[in-house]
């Protein structure tokens, strides 16, 4: 890739959407699309830069994943004891995505990842947000150590959905908290912290695939790419947990529609 640009438009982009309900691979195909970079080293360079976006919540959330990792926490996990959030939980909520993905991945990769079906994923998804956010549905885990066991599992199954490219994964299992019973809020966190062992394994099991494509002069682009991920998604996580507060998910939902109808009006029909 000659224009150095386009690295630093896609990082931001990539940063911007994969922490908020908007489907960061949907908006990557688009831009993609759009900029005229497609191909085998664009997949590459899409799935580089989740790297980045993945640092960006270890680093915000870093005492959280200290304390996954504590001797109590890790003894409470093995016992699948549910007194505070710890890797149990986090198990049972990546479990289905790591199933179906793994035996769905070939699938999706030669028949989704495109600019029509990312366009009924961001409508479809778009859907789901809103009539989870309407269900009347209390809200009685407040933080994430009052999750318990049967939410986690509500929330994986959701996280499934986004397995289908503009579905979006956030969106996905911030809805499925709703629907279980989760704050807004909580549902965030929680969405951001088990993103952390999913991408990282969809993210290296892509990249053993193809490592062959990473030579020194694409790593320039790699490295760019990365760094603005990082920066964009920790300023874009702050910001969404506020703006969350605030809005709830129905606006992202509206945008979503509004991007898929303009971008088919635009430049598929």
């Amino acid at each position: 890739m000659d224009n150095l640009l386009t690295p630093i438009i896609l990082g931001i982009v990539e940063g911007l959407t994969e922490f908020i309900p908007v489907s960061s691979t949907g908006h990557l195909i688009l831009s993609g699309e759009l900029l005229h970079f497609t191909g085998e080293r664009a997949a590459t360079f899409e799935i580089f830069i989740q790297l980045g976006a993945i640092l960006a919540v270890v680093m915000l959330y870093r005492e959280r994943f200290l304390r996954l990792f504590s001797r109590r926490n890790l003894m409470e996990g093995l016992r699948f004891k549910q007194r505070e959030l710890n890797l149990a939980h986090i198990a049972i909520a990546i479990l289905p995505a790591f199933i179906f993905g793994f035996l769905l991945h070939d699938i999706i990769k030669k028949y989704l990842f495109s600019a029509h079906t990312v366009l009924v994923g961001l409508v479809v998804g778009g859907i789901v947000m809103i009539l989870a956010e309407r269900l009347p549905v209390p809200a009685f885990a407040t933080n994430l150590d009052k999750i318990n066991f049967r939410q986690c599992l509500v929330i994986g199954l959701a996280q499934c959905l986004s397995l289908w490219p503009g579905f979006s994964r956030s969106g996905a299992t911030i809805a499925g908290g709703l629907v279980a019973g989760l704050d807004h809020k909580t549902a965030a966190e929680f969405s951001f912290i088990i993103a952390v062992p999913v991408m990282f394994a969809a993210t290296g099991y892509d990249l053993l695939k193809s490592w062959q494509l990473i030579t020194p002069d694409f790593m320039v682009t790699l490295a760019i790419g990365f760094v603005v991920s990082f920066i964009v998604s920790v300023l874009a996580i702050v910001g969404f947990l506020k703006l969350l507060n605030r809005t709830k998910l129905t606006p992202f939902a509206i945008y979503r529609f509004i991007l898929a109808l303009a971008y088919y009006m635009v430049i598929l029909r």
